[in-house]
């Protein structure tokens, strides 16, 4: 008769050297995911709260005493002034409800002489010229609304396009360089702003196009990266679970 055969973790060299940095960029990966998880949620109850806030008018801001414009992002204001149509600049590469086209950047001068650049919305590309929607191009004093924006590209860099000012075509927004375009003469500098979802004249530019939800799926990952620690770890210790010595034979 057989007895049992004996068996006792014995870890072994390379399995463990390579074993223990993957099992733990595995947890590393894990925890950080859950990081960004808490962060995005804190992103989105932050622009939900600033947007639905009652509208202040903007003049009440100091950006010069703000310590970082991350403060002011997402504030719900208000302007009065007029519009410049006849520098109008084009966001390209935009798409609402699967219809390709542009958002229109139109400057915008408040009463203090100052001139604010405005994302109006959307126009699909038939539209893109101004021509063609010409009961948009709201004349005189206007009051609107919309929420305020840092400039900047929002993607990564490695993937960065280039801002095509000979063709006024921008992928993202960058203040100086459409300033100049514009031929503008006392920009605000450092934020812009996102025209909300009152309808113009002519259905287009479609306002409210600022993206309040953001996709937050980070908790796959969380699972995905702590998953995989957990079965290295199980197949590690399954396969170091090793017999020891010969099984001894009873009679």
């Amino acid at each position: 008769m057989i007895k049992g055969t004996t068996r006792r973790f014995q870890p072994t060299f390379w399995p463990t050297v390579f074993s223990i940095p993957v099992f733990l960029l595995a947890l590393a990966l894990g925890t950080w995911q859950l990081q960004r998880m808490e962060w995005k949620k804190e992103q989105i109850a932050l622009r939900h709260e600033r947007s639905a806030a009652e509208a202040v008018s903007f003049d009440e801001i100091n950006l010069t005493s703000i310590t970082t414009l991350a403060e002011e992002e997402f504030r719900h204001v208000w302007v009065e002034g007029e519009f410049l149509h006849d520098q109008e600049l084009l966001l390209g590469a935009r798409s609402l409800d699967r219809r390709l086209g542009v958002q229109v950047v139109t400057p915008f001068v408040l009463g203090n002489g100052k001139e604010i650049l405005v994302n109006r919305g959307f126009v699909p590309s038939e539209l893109k010229d101004a021509a063609t929607r010409p009961a948009g191009q709201v004349e005189g004093i206007v009051r609107i609304e919309g929420l305020l924006r840092i400039p900047g590209w929002k993607g990564y860099d490695f993937v960065k396009p280039a801002n095509d000012p000979v063709k006024n075509f921008w992928f993202y927004v960058d203040i100086p360089a459409m300033a100049q375009h514009a031929g503008l003469k006392n920009p605000v500098q450092d934020i812009y702003l996102d025209a909300g979802p009152a309808a113009n004249p002519g259905d287009y530019p479609l306002g409210g196009q600022t993206r309040i939800e953001l996709v937050n799926n980070h908790l796959e990952y969380v699972i995905t990266w702590y998953a995989m620690a957990l079965i290295l770890a199980v197949i590690y210790f399954v396969f170091h679970y090793r017999p020891v010595g010969k099984p001894e034979d009873e009679v």
